[in-house]
């Protein structure tokens, strides 16, 4: 079966497994707080991002009033979520470019949004398909990098962007959502980093990771 083949048949599967799985697990209610929400969790826990995110955006709930806060203020909210300095930095200016150069308004294109502070293709790609059902990319997450390679999709180790390409060549643009919200709810309930439930795996009969530890007697 050619990869093209494969991961139509892995989507299958994932979705009678995770069918009510959303593509973020981050609360937020329009898409400025999507913006800083996604820019807050990197390298933390969605978790951590969803019990700071309320307090932040009771303090500073448009981009003018973040983009006029003080950033000891912002460090000190946010501090449980590790890498405060450089997320307190990118969440304001973030906040003053959208009332400089967007009128507040949180733009609806790749280019744009990738201007704003801190925010890459992965978190545009997240605010577009969330706050405006827009499919410019597929989300390239920790978990759906983690799952893509052990599944075989691409050969890449660590570049998002390259492994991103790697699936829109494999899939055709209406499947990219589909995706990244099926393959990132596989890795956080089952495909785990350090221990993978392999035996449980809903596709270990086409995840080549899963058959050789099987045959490596490992599952």
């Amino acid at each position: 079966m050619d990869d093209k083949k494969r991961i139509q048949k892995v989507l299958y599967l994932l979705d009678a497994a995770y069918p009510d799985a959303p593509l973020t697990y981050l609360n937020h209610s329009n898409p400025f707080e999507m913006v800083i929400a996604t820019l807050l969790s990197a390298h933390t826990t969605d978790a951590c991002v969803n019990i700071i995110t309320p307090i932040l955006f009771e303090k500073y709930p448009t981009p003018q009033k973040m983009a006029e806060a003080p950033l000891d203020s912002l460090k000190e909210i946010i501090c449980p979520c590790g890498t405060y300095n450089r997320k307190s930095a990118y969440i304001r200016d973030s906040a003053r470019l959208l009332v400089e150069n967007f009128d507040s308004e949180v733009p609806k294109t790749m280019e744009e949004l990738v201007q704003l502070p801190g925010v890459s293709r992965k978190t545009a790609n997240v605010v577009l398909s969330v706050a405006f059902g827009k499919n410019e990319g597929v989300v390239v997450d920790t978990h759906v990098l983690r799952v893509t390679q052990r599944l075989g999709f691409t050969k890449q180790r660590s570049n998002r962007n390259k492994v991103e390409k790697d699936l829109m060549n494999l899939l055709p643009q209406d499947l990219w959502y589909e995706y990244a919200r099926l393959v990132g709810a596989h890795g956080r309930q089952t495909c785990d980093a350090r221990n993978p439930k392999c035996p449980v795996c809903a596709v270990k009969d086409l995840c080549p990771s899963a058959m050789l530890e099987t045959s490596m007697g490992r599952v």
